[in-house]
């Protein structure tokens, strides 16, 4: 009896040591992006971290130490994938195309700012993981207090099978600072068939200025495809039923054509933690008699810090 009541004893000592001492080893299968205070960027899985060092194990550098002191921020990342090799981050701005949103939400805590050809500026943010807002401003006020064109960009997510189908709906609210206009802007519909690397969406939307309201939509397709560990492939494409009145309106010539289309084609780099739009944009319309590419360039930068993930 002293020999089994001896080895349940020493059994359960056991299993208490690796409980508690479990609770303190790292998880390996988790992955951390860690940012240093001098701007470095490490990603890999840690070893083991005490209140000085943190060993952080990567695929390049091995297992390096970095002083906790150094550590600007930690953030977890859930959706790592390996291909050939290569570590391939989750996409950063997989809530848009290069203007056009898409049915992916931006995530709870997240925020960028996006920039367009220097005037175009908006600043958008995670209210939930199924809801988020964005503002924006061409500030033209900056030359000789010309009127400025302001909006506000809501937009609801609905995921209806993960990461397979997802239904965007939001508006584009605007004003012209310094006009006596009322609101104009878009109500829109995306529905995204896909993943958050290779998609396409379909959607629509309905324009809307003083008061009066397009009787025919907007019609939009967009496709996004990831080609390597930081770079994708987009094309963002409209249907215009109005393009007769507004050539008109801006010619003053009649057009026979009811409706326009635009194509674009690029991609976006994502530079450290900065992503680089470019493109091409293609009007088709009869009523042109020659052949124009106009270049889109853009940035998107995320904008403060997570809490770390510990």
């Amino acid at each position: 009896m002293k020999t089994k009541a001896f080895l349940l004893i020493l059994i359960l000592a056991i299993l208490h040591n690796l409980v508690c001492n479990g609770q303190n080893l790292p998880d390996r299968s988790r992955m951390f992006r860690i940012e240093t205070t001098d701007g470095n960027i490490y990603t890999g899985s840690i070893v083991s971290e005490d209140q000085s060092i943190l060993v952080l194990k990567t695929d390049r550098l091995g297992e390096i130490r970095i002083r906790q002191a150094d550590i600007k921020s930690r953030i977890e990342l859930k959706q790592v994938k390996e291909i050939a090799g290569q570590i391939w981050l989750p996409n950063p701005q997989s809530s848009r195309y290069f203007w056009a949103p898409n049915g992916y939400g931006l995530e709870e805590g997240k925020s960028y700012y996006q920039n367009i050809w220097v005037l175009y500026n908006q600043f958008s943010f995670g209210i939930s993981n199924n809801v988020s807002m964005g503002v924006g401003i061409l500030p033209l006020f900056l030359f000789a207090g010309t009127s400025t064109p302001a909006w506000i960009v809501p937009k609801i997510s609905i995921p209806v099978v993960r990461d397979k189908v997802n239904i965007g709906t939001g508006a584009f609210l605007g004003t012209v600072i310094g006009e006596e206009v009322g609101a104009i802007g878009l109500l829109y519909e995306t529905t995204t068939f896909g993943s958050r690397d290779k998609n396409v969406s379909l959607g629509f939307a309905y324009g809307f200025a003083d008061g009066e309201w397009m009787d025919k939509p907007i019609i939009n397709i967009s496709t996004l495809l990831r080609i390597g560990p930081k770079g994708y492939l987009i094309s963002e494409n409209y249907i215009i039923p109005y393009a007769k009145e507004i050539y008109t309106y801006y010619t003053g010539f009649k057009a026979k054509n009811t409706a326009a289309v635009i194509l674009s084609l690029g991609g976006r780099s994502i530079i450290r933690n900065i992503g680089l739009d470019y493109s091409l944009w293609i009007p088709i319309n009869a009523e042109l008699d020659t052949f124009i590419a106009a270049p889109f360039l853009g940035i998107t930068v995320p904008i403060g810090k997570k809490k770390p993930a510990i």
